[in-house]
């Protein structure tokens, strides 16, 4: 397309030459004027190269055909080289004046039209309802409006991702969750990449990324700020109309669960020790039900235990005992609990040596290490391996656990530290309260710490939580 344009300056500037030259003859001047009017059309219409292109040709061509002595490119008059001359600085600052202009006229087109598809993505937006669904609605607008291949938003208080156009997911969840850690817009041509931290007075609310035809940088800083303040805006109206009712119900559970605790604690004191007793004497034919027995107690005092530490939790009651602990002696702890049901399991461990400590308490921590475990233990299919692991990154101390369960839907990533949630497809088919890994999401966060969760049906689960470096040592 390019050569095809040369071409054609070239040409026509040559047909010029060659109806005056030939068809109508005229006087220099005449020539001149004509070749620079042509030569500011071919700037305007098709840019500067083309246009300078087409200057020399008719500099050249001028000087040949018209100035004396004609029939070489010779110039006898001294005058006539000022002549030239400035036909020839006319003619290229002509054409740098029109492409300049031309440029100018795109580059506002451009901005009108960015404008415009934001004033249409406000729009959208001020109409949404709860958080989520106002970035649900965000992502799937801002392909629309656009016309990017793909959008996706993390959004981080939730540690959910939402995602809007071709279900190949090109945008993996390690460069949205890096992406919020980033201070400013990072747009990477050859991927056809545009990821952005969103932030809302100094707090990160997650991250965007834009896939195929991008804005502008700055429309992207607009997208990531209005997306921002809608998000907050949306929370702010929720919280308002919820915040009385939510208040009223916390205290009432908190209340509820608490009584329950000691209701049962008290008598599962008395059967656990008569139990215990027994098995030491009875008949050998009475063993077997008194073992079934012990276990149930085990059961209700492990509930018990969980429904004291949630109203401990909610009640803001959990009193950290905080020290330098190595995370390669959590997992350890971890481990011996479970040593039985990890016999027939290919499990491995990777924790540097020159691990700083972290900052926290050993018990609290243990515990949530062994929760980790349990799970992995019930939801991922007996004999397959577990991986235990423990790393430094970004000044913290990262123990997660990694099974070949089935996974987690997606759906349902957003809701599994909830209290009392459990997945569909095993609320009925697996034991459990619905409590453990809230009380380990209250206890990381006791601790100023940050869990979650990595998943992908079919492949497996991968939980993580983080802990401070004691003494806030990073290396």
């Amino acid at each position: 397309m390019k050569a095809l344009r040369f071409a054609a300056s070239v040409s026509i500037v040559t047909a010029i030459l060659a109806l005056y030259r030939t068809v109508l003859p005229v006087n220099g001047t005449t020539v001149a004027l004509t070749l620079l009017l042509a030569i500011l059309g071919m700037s305007t219409r098709w840019g500067l190269a083309e246009a300078t292109v087409a200057s020399v040709v008719a500099v050249l061509g001028f000087n040949y055909y018209f100035l004396p002595p004609v029939g070489t490119l010779t110039i006898q008059d001294p005058q006539n080289w000022v002549a030239l001359l400035a036909f020839l600085v006319t003619a290229v600052t002509a054409s740098q004046l029109s492409a300049h202009a031309r440029r100018r006229a795109a580059e506002a087109e451009a901005r009108r039209l960015e404008i415009e598809r934001l004033y249409a993505l406000v729009q959208a937006m001020m109409l949404g309802g709860n958080p989520r669904k106002t970035i649900r609605e965000f992502v799937n607008r801002v392909v629309q409006v656009f016309g990017c291949d793909a959008a996706a938003f993390y959004y981080r208080p939730t540690e959910e991702i939402l995602r809007s156009g071709p279900e190949s997911s090109p945008v993996p969840d390690h460069d949205l969750h890096a992406a919020a850690e980033i201070d400013d817009v990072s747009m990477d041509g050859a991927r056809s990449l545009a990821t952005a931290p969103v932030r809302l007075g100094g707090r990160t609310l997650g991250s965007l990324a834009l896939v195929g035809t991008l804005p502008s940088e700055q429309t992207v800083r607009a997208i990531v700020n209005l997306v921002a303040i809608t998000i907050e805006k949306a929370r702010a109206l929720e919280d308002a109309s919820h915040a009385e009712a939510a208040r009223q119900g916390e205290v009432l559970k908190s209340a509820l669960l608490d009584s329950l605790a000691h209701d049962i604690k008290t008598p599962l004191t008395s059967i656990k020790a008569a139990v215990t007793s027994l098995l030491g004497s009875s008949p050998e034919a009475e063993h077997e039900l008194l073992s079934i027995i012990n276990e149930e107690a085990d059961r209700l005092n492990q509930l018990a235990a969980e429904v004291i530490a949630m109203a401990r939790i909610e009640a803001g009651k959990l009193h950290l005992e905080k020290q330098p602990v190595m995370a390669a002696e959590l997992i350890s702890g971890a481990l011996t609990e479970f040593a039985a049901a990890l016999r027939d399991r290919r499990v491995t461990v990777h924790a540097p040596e020159g691990l700083p400590p972290a900052e926290a308490d050993r018990e609290f921590a243990e515990q949530v290490v062994k929760q980790f475990v349990e799970n992995a233990l019930k939801y991922s299919p007996e004999g397959s391996p577990l991986t235990l692991s423990a790393e430094l990154q970004s000044g913290k101390i990262v123990i997660g656990v990694a099974d070949r369960g089935p996974g987690i839907e997606e759906n349902e990533r957003s809701r599994i530290f909830d209290k009392f949630f459990r997945g569909r497809k095993h609320r009925f088919e697996t034991k459990g309260t619905g409590m453990g890994l809230a009380i380990a999401k209250g206890i990381v966060e006791a601790h100023g710490g940050r869990i979650w969760v990595e998943s992908e049906p079919g492949q497996g689960s991968a939980f993580y939580f983080s802990l401070p470096v004691s003494g806030g040592r990073e290396s």
